[in-house]
């Protein structure tokens, strides 16, 4: 009986000690979380851009496309940051148009993505839905940004406000109208989108942030966030890994470092006009509608599976032109920015 007592007890520890090697492995790329992010990276290299670069991405241009939109690309805005550049789109060759301005950001988990080629995480053409916001009237200004490792939060809303500050500039060299300006997101562009909405007309966020907006609440028409995971508690854990990673390397975000990262507890009166569209964070996009009804502030919540009871992917209004539920959100969302023109 005591042989066997000591082999279960050997077989008990054995066990216990591969537990143990497995735990702190897990614990250790939970509070190391670019290297799963680096293989995420390393995967996608060569499909999606990754990497951060003093070079713009592609050949610039500027002519007609086929579908009759003017288009300048590779314009570089600053020489603070790699991927400093932007691309602005006009509905027609008629660039004297008095047209309000669209500037959208990218998404992509902070590790990759372009103003080129969308976003490696959404399963819908990033492309042709700006193409179609632009034909509705809109100098869509379409800008790349900093990513991680190099970078991290709040380094690509610095480098934005850059951009916002270029764009400014060169308003009249490039026929924008900066005192009607909307700004759209789709997933980590959304979480910019929407925390520059705060940084912009909560100058308390901006300080704790350090960052001095170029743009005053008055030029901001609305800002749209395309599916923004915010409410980080509420995370699951693949999201925590990619978000976590951005804000500090690791899962684990202290109290402070929650509220620096989750502008929903910023939100006041003066937040711009915002539609917000909900499908794989609709939970987050819902926290928001809360905070923006409770302060008052102009917004549409456009939420498929509590209208409809339908699950739809990540960033889903890109996917106008083959859903119907998209184009409804389309529709509705181009519908509430040209109602909020000033």
């Amino acid at each position: 009986m005591n042989g066997k007592k000591k082999k279960v007890r050997k077989i008990l520890t054995v066990f216990i000690i591969i537990l143990a090697i497995m735990a702190g492995g897990l614990l250790f790329v939970l509070t190391h979380t670019q290297i799963i992010v680096g293989m995420i990276q390393k995967l996608s290299a060569g499909t999606v851009n990754t990497a951060n670069v003093f070079e713009p991405l592609g050949e610039p241009m500027e002519g007609l496309k086929d579908n009759g939109q003017y288009v300048i690309t590779e314009i570089k805005y600053s020489d603070h940051y790699p991927n400093s550049y932007l691309d602005i789109t006009y509905p027609n060759r008629d660039r004297d148009a008095s047209n309000p301005t669209l500037i959208y950001f990218h998404g992509g988990g902070f590790f990759g993505g372009s103003k080129s080629v969308g976003d490696p995480l959404a399963e819908s053409d990033a492309t042709a839905l700006l193409d179609d916001i632009c034909a509705e009237g809109f100098n869509l200004v379409n800008i790349d940004y900093v990513l991680v490792p190099e970078y991290y939060f709040p380094d690509p809303l610095v480098q934005a406000n850059e951009a916002f500050l270029f764009l400014t500039e060169h308003a009249e060299e490039y026929h924008l109208d900066m005192n009607r300006v909307v700004i759209m997101g789709s997933s980590a562009g959304a979480i910019m989108t929407s925390q520059l909405g705060s940084v912009i007309t909560n100058p308390e966020y901006a300080g704790i942030l350090g960052i001095s907006p170029v743009l005053k609440p008055e030029q901001i028409e609305a800002v749209v966030l395309d599916d923004a995971p915010l409410a980080y508690d509420k995370f699951s854990l693949g999201t925590k890994i990619l978000v976590g990673n951005y804000v500090k390397g690791s899962i684990f975000l202290n109290r402070e470092e929650i509220k620096r990262y989750n502008n929903i507890l910023w939100v006041d009166s003066n937040y711009p006009p915002a539609v917000l569209l909900g499908s794989e964070y609709y939970v987050d996009m819902r926290d928001m509608d809360t905070a923006l009804t409770e302060a008052g502030v102009t917004h549409v919540l456009i939420d498929p599976l509590a209208e409809r009871g339908l699950e739809m992917a990540h960033c889903f209004v890109a996917s106008e032109r083959a859903d119907d539920v998209a184009r409804d959100a389309f529709e509705r969302m181009i519908g509430f920015l040209k109602n909020t023109r000033q």
